[in-house]
């Protein structure tokens, strides 16, 4: 089967991820540790890879991203205002 995702870049949400993150005072160690909370094991390496987009983030994972960082999954979506 095909990959959807041609390029380099993996997947759409991994700045919004790392902004999102920042903007919450929490460590690349500390949101791993949140989503553990949630059953969603994520390393901090993964969360790294994550926001440089060399990683794909899966259903699960976004939903668990949303809740660790209590914003809605559109919020992954959005543009960011500069």
């Amino acid at each position: 089967m095909a990959r959807i995702i041609d390029g380099s870049e993996k997947n759409m949400v991994g700045e919004r991820v790392r902004s999102l993150r920042l903007a919450r005072g929490l460590s690349q160690q500390l949101l791993p540790d949140r989503l553990e909370t949630l059953a969603i094991y994520i390393c901090r390496g993964s969360i790294s890879r994550i926001e440089d987009k060399q990683r794909t983030v899966t259903d699960i994972e976004l939903y668990g991203l949303s809740e660790a960082l209590r914003v809605p999954i559109e919020a992954f979506f959005e543009k960011e205002e500069k």
